[in-house]
């Protein structure tokens, strides 16, 4: 039987039985449309804000100034080459290649006329990517810097055979011959690169095993590249580096490191760099954590009071290698300056309420600019202004920063 709309209350609906179509009446459709609506528009609130948290901006006078935003535009491509001198190896049911693919984004300023800008390779983390970089690709290239990051082959998430730490020495020979491909792009007429790079302003910069390629690159006797002039490490491991690794070169050399990670532990790998390369500056941001560097943390982790805590389960899972975690393959050697100094991730006992993940962040952008800038500002007065600042006025303003 038909039953009929008006003789329904004006929240229900019928079904016909014979032809099994809903019959709603008109108010009440109208009604659920906009309640359907009204929903959507809430839980797309309730995203945007989860995904994009608003970010502090510095409340000194002259790290507010620093932060403002580069005036000389950003454009992006995508960077594929491949390095057939050098092989891929076989990992887990991955059985290698004779080459190495080198797969990653390219950014740099729009404004041609006031380069040439110095070039930042950037190295990510292990299971991350490169849209790791973006926070400080965002705030860099604007302000004049060339940015180029590339997944590692082997130590990305979506590395073939699964991520694996066991490739890190071959990363530093990834990025030398990013180098010489965007050496010969930038003296290529008619290339987008041409003649923007300055080739004696380069930096490695880099996040955790990133932040070790960077150092390797930097400073390692037998595989270092002389070309890099100065080097960030972020939360880099360096417990088994001695100080005669950072014998080589006399080169600028940050750590950035949280004063809480979990992973990379402070007082280990952070804390003696003063003493290990005396030409070395240590910013320690108190209550900052490994993961609070990460892309994700600021949306995803923000909620937590320690990310790292909820992060090590998935970084151990990652390190597993059978009963086992995976130990970086670098043999202790006095020569070179590794030793067999060896110390577990995520033993932390007590996980202490943290910095938030986008003012870790928005510190270490201040951070990097000012300490690239205190070695590539081409005048001798701004060079000086950044050493001061990060010496005097971030500290100062900033009381969660310590050198």
């Amino acid at each position: 039987m038909q039953l009929e709309s008006e003789s329904l209350p004006h929240y229900a609906c019928a079904i016909n039985q014979h032809i099994q179509v809903v019959v709603c009446p008109t108010g009440s459709m109208k009604q659920s449309t906009k309640i359907l609506s009204a929903f959507v528009v809430l839980i797309t609130l309730v995203l945007l804000y989860v995904l994009n948290p608003v970010s502090p901006t510095p409340t000194g006078p002259q790290s507010a100034i620093l932060y403002r935003p580069g005036v000389l535009g950003s454009t992006s491509e995508k960077l594929s080459v491949t390095d057939h001198t050098r092989t891929t190896m076989a990992n887990g049911r991955f059985d290698g290649q004779p080459f190495r693919e080198l797969k990653g984004k390219l950014s740099f300023p729009e404004n041609r006329e006031q380069g040439p800008y110095p070039l930042i390779l950037y190295s990510h983390g292990f299971m991350s990517s490169v849209g790791e970089a973006n926070y400080l690709r965002e705030f860099l290239v604007p302000k004049g810097y060339v940015i180029a990051a590339i997944n590692s082959p082997l130590s990305s998430w979506r590395s073939p055979g699964g991520p694996t730490i066991n490739d890190v020495l071959n990363q530093p020979g990834d990025i030398s011959f990013v180098m010489d491909v965007l050496l010969a792009r930038n003296n290529t007429e008619g290339d987008s690169l041409y003649g923007l790079i300055d080739p004696d302003r380069i930096a490695a910069v880099g996040l955790s095993l990133g932040g070790l390629t960077s150092q390797l690159v930097a400073f390692h006797r037998d595989i270092r590249d002389p070309r890099i002039a100065a080097v960030v490490s972020i939360a880099g491991p360096t417990a088994f580096l001695t100080t005669e690794f950072f014998r080589t070169s006399p080169m600028p050399f940050m750590m950035i490191a949280g004063s809480e990670d979990a992973i990379i532990p402070y007082e280990a790998h952070a804390a003696p760099i003063p003493i290990k390369a005396p030409q070395a500056m240590l910013v320690t941001l108190q209550g900052g954590t490994h993961f609070g560097f990460a892309r994700f943390a600021e949306s995803f982790l923000r909620w937590f009071r320690h990310p790292d805590q909820v992060a090590c389960p998935i970084l151990l899972g990652g390190l597993q290698n059978g009963d086992q975690l995976q130990a970086l393959p670098l043999s202790p050697d006095a020569a070179i300056g590794i030793s067999s100094e060896v110390v577990t991730p995520c033993t932390m006992t007590e996980y202490k309420r943290a910095m938030r993940p986008v003012k870790q962040r928005m510190l270490a952008q201040l951070a990097v600019y000012a300490f690239l800038e205190s070695v590539f500002a081409r005048e001798s007065d701004r060079r000086a202004q950044m050493e001061s600042f990060l010496l005097l006025d971030l500290p100062q303003e900033e009381p969660s920063v310590s050198l």
